[in-house]
């Protein structure tokens, strides 16, 4: 089943808790696709869920089901299955009993009887023989999955999990995500998550949304989303980076072959003698696969090489990000690990974390602080580094 959300907004009162006021949110989660929407706390993860639920309506939008609206559809009605947070479990209720719990409004699908439904669904959570069980009795990680056994019960449409691990251990997380995304996937039920932990994001899913104050910043693989952050706010929520600001002085297209390159370098900032912009104004470009561009950025104190997609200009200020693991010691003689990178840091080690594969150090540059990871800890003062083709830009301005 194919979920559409267009132009939904919710408010509590004068409270705007998903969308905003001159529009509200779109999105689109494809037959049978593993979907979810990350972010911090009260950003409108869980409001977004239970608007699709049926919990609560929207104040403007449609939320639509395989192109039908659903307002006025109660939940009951909408054949979807909700496994939350807290699993929900009836203590005075077997397990058996609990997952049968889900077909209280209809039939197994399939012509099973129920016995039989809840037989095979505790078999595919890997509980079989627990049917007679209290649910007291189960560890956590055993009754959330007897709480998804319920949610599937009656065969739904789509699957709606409201951050079911938060409760866990990061071991037991690390089993049941995937558990979880092999069930789903055996099913084929379209399904849409909500957590806020990105690590979890980035392993179970198709793609993800990342949320922040009631919108979507970015829709995308969650490969594409970890090396391409559209906003600075993706760049720092979606695991760790290097953030630096600063201002284009030089630019240089990249050209194809027979083509001429175009050299922008002095160019005014009001734009004299720059190409003109392909996709309008400047607040309205686009990144074109076809183009490349070389620049040079002045970001605290130092000059930076940087290659993207985007057309920048000079005078431009631009925000761009470089990840802890792309970050990498420079050999001083010059001729060792590092030595044809463009961008290179002298350093001092304030802190190191030891994480188990890696270590994360933290380097004291200038008056600011970088983070790099690598696997034998740094010390002292070190030379660091990074290619301009691993610095990503996330933003441009050019007032």
């Amino acid at each position: 089943m194919e979920l559409t959300l267009t132009n939904v907004r919710k408010e509590y009162g004068e409270a705007v808790a998903l969308g905003r006021e001159s529009a509200g949110v779109d999105l689109t989660v494809e037959d049978g696709e593993f979907f979810t929407l990350v972010g911090p706390s009260g950003c409108g993860k869980t409001t977004t869920l239970r608007l699709v639920a049926g919990f609560e309506p929207t104040t403007t939008g449609q939320v639509a089901f395989d192109g039908r609206e659903m307002a006025g559809v109660p939940p009951e009605d909408r054949n979807v299955g909700v496994v939350f947070q807290n699993y929900a479990l009836f203590p005075h209720l077997s397990v058996a009993e609990n997952v049968a719990y889900g077909l209280r409004f209809g039939d197994p699908p399939g012509g099973e009887s129920r016995e039989e439904r809840v037989a095979s669904l505790l078999e595919l959570v890997d509980l079989p023989n627990t049917g007679g069980r209290d649910p007291t009795e189960l560890s956590g990680g055993q009754q959330q999955r007897v709480a998804l056994a319920r949610a599937l019960a009656p065969g739904p449409d789509l699957l709606l999990l409201d951050e079911p691990m938060s409760a866990l251990d990061a071991r037991l997380r690390e089993r049941l995500r995937m558990q979880i995304r092999e069930i789903q996937s055996t099913l084929g039920i379209t399904t849409l998550y909500v957590t806020h932990d990105q690590e979890e994001a980035l392993a179970v899913s198709d793609r993800v949304a990342v949320m922040n104050d009631g919108r979507i910043e970015q829709v995308g693989t969650p490969r594409g989303v970890y090396r391409r952050p559209a906003t600075r706010f993706v760049a720092e929520f979606v695991g760790d980076n290097n953030v630096f600001e600063g201002r284009v002085v030089s630019v240089e297209r990249e050209h194809s072959a027979g083509e001429s390159p175009v050299e922008t370098k002095g160019c005014s900032e009001t734009g004299a003698g720059r190409p003109a912009a392909a996709g309008g104004p400047a607040t309205d470009r686009e990144r074109s696969a076809d183009r490349r561009y070389t620049a040079q950025i002045e970001a605290d104190g130092t000059t930076f090489a940087v290659t993207t997609t985007r057309e920048l200009r000079v005078g431009d200020r631009v925000t761009f990000c470089v990840r802890p693991e792309q970050v990498t010691v420079v050999d001083d003689a010059g001729d060792g690990p590092g030595a044809d990178i463009e961008n290179v840091l002298e350093t001092t080690v304030s802190e190191t974390e030891f994480l188990g594969e890696s270590t994360r150090s933290y380097l004291t540059w200038g008056d600011r602080e970088l983070s790099v990871r690598s696997r034998d800890p740094l010390a002292g003062d070190v030379r660091v580094g990074f290619a301009m083709v691993d610095a990503h830009v996330v933003e441009v301005d050019d007032r």
